[in-house]
C-alpha cells in the first residue's frame, strides 16, 4: 500500500473551534467544507482533521469524540520555544514543561475537540533509566 498523507479524523460538534485552534499554532487549512477540515502543519510534517458527526458522507463507525484514548503526538526540535509559542497563544496548558527522565522534554494539552495534545523533544534519559526495562 503507498500513502499519499495519513491523517486521524476527529469526529466533533466544535469543527470551526477545532479550526481555529489548530490554526492559531501553525497549522494550514488544506480542504474546508461546512463538515469537515483537513489542516497540513506549515511544514508538511504533520495532518489532523476534524469532521462533523451528521454529515451522510462520514464513514461508518466513528462516533463523535469523547476526548478519551487517544493522544497525538507532536515531536519538536525545541520544547521550551513550543512551550513559550503556545503560551502566546493562550493554549490552556494541561501538562507543564517536563524534562522526563525516559529522555523527553514534554508538555501537554487539550484542543477544543478534547483530543490530548503531547508535544516532546526527544532528549538523553536519565542513566540506568532504561535498564529496569531490558528484558534478557
Amino acid at each position: 500500500m503507498r500513502f499519499v498523507d495519513r491523517y486521524p479524523i476527529v469526529v466533533t460538534t466544535r469543527l470551526v473551534e477545532c479550526r481555529d485552534f489548530w490554526l492559531s499554532l501553525g497549522f494550514e487549512v488544506v480542504f474546508e467544507a461546512s463538515w469537515f477540515v483537513l489542516l497540513h502543519a506549515e511544514d508538511g510534517s504533520a495532518s489532523l482533521a476534524f469532521m462533523s458527526p451528521d454529515h451522510p458522507s462520514a464513514p461508518p463507525g466513528p462516533q463523535t469524540f469523547s476526548g478519551a484514548g487517544i493522544c497525538f503526538e507532536l515531536q519538536v526540535e525545541d520544547a521550551a520555544a513550543a512551550y513559550d509559542e503556545a503560551v502566546l497563544e493562550g493554549v490552556a496548558i494541561g501538562h507543564p514543561l517536563t524534562q522526563e527522565p525516559f529522555g523527553q522534554k514534554r508538555f501537554g494539552f487539550h484542543d477544543p475537540s478534547g483530543l490530548w495534545v503531547d508535544v516532546v523533544e526527544q532528549t538523553e534519559s536519565a542513566p540506568g533509566f532504561w535498564e529496569r526495562y531490558v528484558t534478557t
